[in-house]
Order: C-alpha cells, then sequence, then structure tokens
C-alpha cells in the first residue's frame, strides 16, 4: 500500500520587479511528511515554539527577522524535525520579457512551474497552504490547480487551505520559506546565509531554481576550489543530466527515485564548494524522505543509478559515494570502481569456461552460443 504524502506551503516575496526595495527572488517553500506523523510532528512544533518564546503566536520568520543567533537556533532545531524540504526559487532578476512585470502573467507562469514540479515529483501529493494573510500567489494557486488538477493523472492528490494560526506545520512553512529568503534573496542575505543553508542541506529534497542554473566553466568555478576541476568534464555531465530532467516525467516510482536522485546531486553539487562524494546511506536519508518505502541498496545500485547510467548520465562512484563528475579523478574513479567489478567477473567466467573445456575434451565451450560473442571477444583479449 502507497503511504501518502502530505506537504505544508507557503511563499516568501512576491511579484514586484522593484529589486532595491522588494527583494529580487520568489520563494514557494514546501514541508513535507508522511501523513501518518502530521499529529506527531505538530506536537514537535508547538514545543518548539513554545522553548523559542513565541507564546500563543504563530511561528513566523517575520517575527524574527534579522535575529540571525535566534533563526539559527530554530533553524538547527527545526533541522531535528522528520521532514524535508522542497522548494521553487525564482530569480526576478533573471526573468526576461515585458509579461513578468503584470502580476496576472507572473502568476500565472509560476503557478505552471510549481504545479509541474510539485505534482510529477509527489503524484499522491495532499498540499495545505495558508487562507489567510498576504499568500496572493498561493491562493491563485489554488484556483490553477482546481481548473488544471486531473485525478486520472495524479492520483489520490488534494489540495486544502486552512488557517496557518489553526495549524503549526503551515507555519513550519513560512519559517523555512522566510529563511530560504535570507540564504538566497539579494535583501537578505548576510554573512549568516552559508551557515542557514548547511543546517537546512540534510533536510532538503530539492531545489528548483529558474531561471534554471547554468553550470558553466564559470558558475562551477565558483562554486567548487578543487584545482583539478575540468570545465569539459563538467559541462558535458551537467548537460546530460539537464536534458535528461528537462524531458522525462515520473510516470513511475523509479523514473521518480531517478529525478530526485539527479536533482539531489545537482543540489549537492552546488551547496559544497569542495569536490565532495556523497555517501549512499546520504542520499537514501535524503530519497527515503519523500517515498512510500525505503529503499533498497541493490535497488538504488540497479534501477536508479544503474538505469540511469544506462542511458548515458555520467556518475562517479567509489568507496566514498556518489557525485557529477567535474574531474579527471572522479572519472578515474569511475573506470577503477568498474574494473573492480568487471575483471573478477570476467575472470570467474573464464576459469569456468577453462575448466569444462578441460573436462569434456574442448567439445563444450560455455561462450559458443551466439549472444555470448561479446563477451568472448572480451575474454579471448584480455
Amino acid at each position: 500500500m502507497t503511504q501518502q504524502i502530505t506537504a505544508f506551503a507557503d511563499e516568501f516575496g512576491n511579484n514586484s520587479f522593484n529589486f532595491q526595495t522588494q527583494g529580487s527572488h520568489f520563494i514557494v517553500a514546501t514541508v513535507i511528511t508522511k501523513t501518518d506523523n502530521i499529529e506527531n510532528l505538530k506536537n514537535q512544533v508547538k514545543d518548539l515554539r513554545q522553548k523559542h518564546k513565541f507564546q500563543t503566536g504563530e511561528l513566523k520568520s517575520s517575527k524574527v527577522a534579522k535575529d540571525y543567533l535566534r533563526r539559527k537556533r530554530i533553524l538547527e532545531d527545526i533541522a531535528k524535525l522528520d521532514i524535508s524540504i522542497y522548494a521553487v526559487i525564482i530569480d526576478k532578476q533573471k526573468l526576461t520579457g515585458e509579461g513578468f512585470n503584470f502580476k496576472k502573467s507572473f502568476y500565472k507562469f509560476t503557478n505552471n512551474l510549481l504545479y509541474k514540479e510539485l505534482f510529477r515529483t509527489f503524484p499522491t501529493l495532499d498540499l495545505y497552504v495558508d487562507e489567510h494573510g498576504g499568500n496572493e500567489f498561493l491562493k491563485e494557486f489554488k484556483k490553477y490547480v482546481e481548473r488544471n488538477h486531473s485525478r486520472n493523472l495524479f492520483s489520490g492528490a488534494d489540495f486544502n487551505i486552512q488557517d496557518s494560526k489553526q495549524n503549526e506545520l503551515i507555519q513550519l512553512a513560512d519559517f523555512v520559506a522566510g529563511s530560504l529568503g535570507y540564504i538566497f534573496d539579494e535583501l537578505k542575505k548576510s554573512e549568516h546565509s552559508n551557515e542557514f543553508q548547511n543546517i537546512l542541506t540534510p533536510k532538503i529534497s530539492s531545489l528548483t531554481h529558474f531561471p534554471p542554473i547554468n553550470w558553466t566553466y564559470e558558475e562551477f568555478h565558483k562554486s567548487n576550489i578543487d584545482e583539478s576541476f575540468d570545465s569539459r568534464i563538467a559541462e558535458v555531465c551537467i548537460t546530460r543530466i539537464q536534458d535528461f530532467l528537462d524531458k522525462e516525467t515520473g510516470s513511475d516510482q523509479q523514473k521518480i527515485d531517478q529525478i530526485n536522485f539527479l536533482k539531489l546531486l545537482l543540489w549537492l553539487q552546488r551547496a559544497y564548494p569542495k569536490n565532495r562524494y556523497t555517501t549512499t546511506a546520504e542520499i537514501l536519508g535524503h530519497l527515503n524522505q519523500n517515498r512510500p518505502t525505503r529503499i533498497q541498496d541493490e535497488y538504488f545500485r540497479s534501477k536508479v543509478v544503474g538505469s540511469l547510467r544506462d542511458k548515458g548520465i555520467l556518475i562517479a562512484s567509489g568507496r566514498q559515494g556518489y557525485k557529477i563528475p567535474t574531474t579527471a579523478k572522479d572519472l578515474d574513479n569511475f573506470v577503477n570502481h568498474g574494473k573492480r567489478i568487471i575483471l573478477p567477473m570476467l575472470n570467474r567466467i573464464n576459469e569456468a569456461r577453462q575448466a569444462i573445456k578441460l573436462a569434456t575434451m574442448n567439445d563444450l565451450d560455455l561462450l559458443e552460443h551466439p549472444e555470448y560473442d561479446e563477451l568472448k571477444h572480451l575474454i579471448d583479449n584480455k
């Protein structure tokens, strides 16, 4: 039985293109949890609210504002909760076209983007948003979903509006959205932004940036301090991943897992400045946040990583874990990892082949069948 996933969303920013006073980014953040965990999570957020002196008031990002130390302490406690975070982050400075200057056009564009990303990644999602306050976009988004949502396409998904005063998890989404604003928005950024990002990273399942981040040499070079970085390798690897994400839809659980895995690798590539591998345990910790059943290691290696490699996606791996290749050493690790698996298997097949040939006086060759021609060629020329 598929386990239901529920998300609570809130927004940061607005549709204004006055970047000097209204900010550079518009963000919609969702806090995601398993439906059967909601009541326990609500109680934990109530305790968090009391611990950090919100008294009977709402847990709101605006109440903390630029009290950076208080925000850090609250985020550290949020990072202990059994949740994951997904957000669409729109850099308004990079949007081109006069149409974006009109609220209706901006919201329509953002509706399409959020709807596509949310419901293709979480096809059985129940979504809750605040019915009060200044959440103009999410109110418009509800109307959009009611007009366009197809239960045949997204079985079990639902959209609900509640008063944030009565829903602690919408308040949690408010605080997360505001904190992402303090990470990405040009008017909110500070020397504490990286610290906030590092605290939230273990809970982030994916961030969808629009316009998409151009993983050019310059962008990679800014986020990578490894002297062996090779833009040629980085470019081909990122291009293949982006092509896959642009064309693929989450039509089944395996494809959803592949999409989430690649988006996670992209996020980690940007989040960590060094040429860092991510362990399988850490990756599965991210992916299992939004999955009805836990991913097993064998499934992950064969159906997620292996299947993506079969489609031409380059993924470096080794004892340290996985990453997007950005150096020649990453590719060496990939080749050596394969060699440690392939060569022993070839040797075992050849030992068995020689033993049978010897026992049958060469009457029987295990690799004589035409379907083994390629394997036979590899062994004979090894």
